[in-house]
């Protein structure tokens, strides 16, 4: 676990979950083992995490999946307008744009070179063991 994360009542861990920075995971909560919560974060409630959880992302649901960008907790931290623009682009080419990862991955990273903000969500490519939610 990272800093500055929260946990809500119930939230559990499997064994080997790496939870990163300000991540805020939902009461009633399962995550498997071996998954990756990146940074901001936000899972909802009652939420079951089977697979790897980009930074920034919004997930909910049994399985979770993903369902936008940690807008508001992006701009309580001091993201810029065009850091949240920039990282919103990039989420909607990999889950919104119909392609697969590999497909996006040199779109994500040319953003990634302008905007410093989308390189933890590039990373966490290379980091990711179980796959991405879907």
């Amino acid at each position: 676990m990272a800093n500055r994360c929260i946990f809500a009542n119930n939230a559990t861990l499997g064994g080997h979950v790496t939870v990163d920075d300000f991540a805020i995971i939902g009461g009633m909560t399962a995550v498997h083992q071996w998954c990756i919560i990146g940074a901001h974060v936000m899972v909802g409630g009652c939420s079951g995490v089977a697979q790897d959880v980009p930074p920034y992302v919004i997930a909910q649901g049994n399985h979770a999946t993903p369902f936008g960008i940690n807008i508001e907790g992006l701009k309580r931290r001091g993201f810029s307008k065009e850091s949240l623009h920039a990282i919103r682009n990039a989420y909607k080419l990999l889950y919104r744009s119909g392609r697969t990862l590999e497909e996006v991955k040199p779109e994500i990273e040319a953003i990634a070179q302008q905007h410093s903000e989308v390189q933890p969500f590039y990373d966490f490519f290379t980091r990711s063991t179980r796959g991405l939610i879907r």
